[in-house]
């Protein structure tokens, strides 16, 4: 009898550690056109802890120099190293918590020049949907879009004034 529950234990052991995550990815690709030149655009407001300004916000760099492998805690808790970054550019992404299903929540903020005079802001975010309900993917995807595009307002204003 224990050699047969062994077995049992063995095999849903080995079935678990074959089991495969079924990712489903949504992006969310937000911009906004600025009357400024990008650099002045991103001189303004792309700190990595600029976030807070334009998204009311706490913001702490616990880590690093502002470049890559800094890492922001927003509002004490959410947890988000900068994993890739350019002149005009900075990635991010948010951490494994102990505990809880791991979304792959990744975001990226550009700067892009459309002119001598004008440029573009980019903010794309793309998370795992793949344990939600069509209903919590729509309500969590007008969640985010209200929050970006409010933010993306907020900057083009900084960044446009003088």
């Amino acid at each position: 009898m224990r050699l047969r529950h062994l077995l049992i234990a063995l095999l849903a052991l080995t079935a678990s550690c074959w089991a495969t995550a079924e990712p489903n990815y949504y992006r969310l690709e937000l911009e906004i056109t600025v009357q400024k030149p990008a650099a002045e655009v991103w001189s303004k407001i792309g700190g990595y802890c600029d976030i807070g300004e334009w998204l009311n916000l706490d913001c702490e760099i616990t880590q690093g120099d502002g470049g890559i492998g800094t890492v922001r805690v927003l509002n004490g808790k959410i947890i988000e190293p900068m994993t890739a970054q350019t002149e005009l550019s900075y990635g991010y992404t948010q951490p494994v918590v102990e505990g809880q299903y791991y979304i792959l929540y990744h975001g990226f903020m550009e700067a892009r020049p459309v002119s001598a005079t004008t440029s573009k802001l980019i903010y794309t975010t793309m998370w795992d949907t793949s344990q939600d309900s069509e209903d919590k993917i729509s309500a969590d995807v007008e969640r985010r879009r209200n929050t970006f595009t409010t933010a993306l307002a907020k900057m083009k204003e900084i960044a446009e004034a003088d």
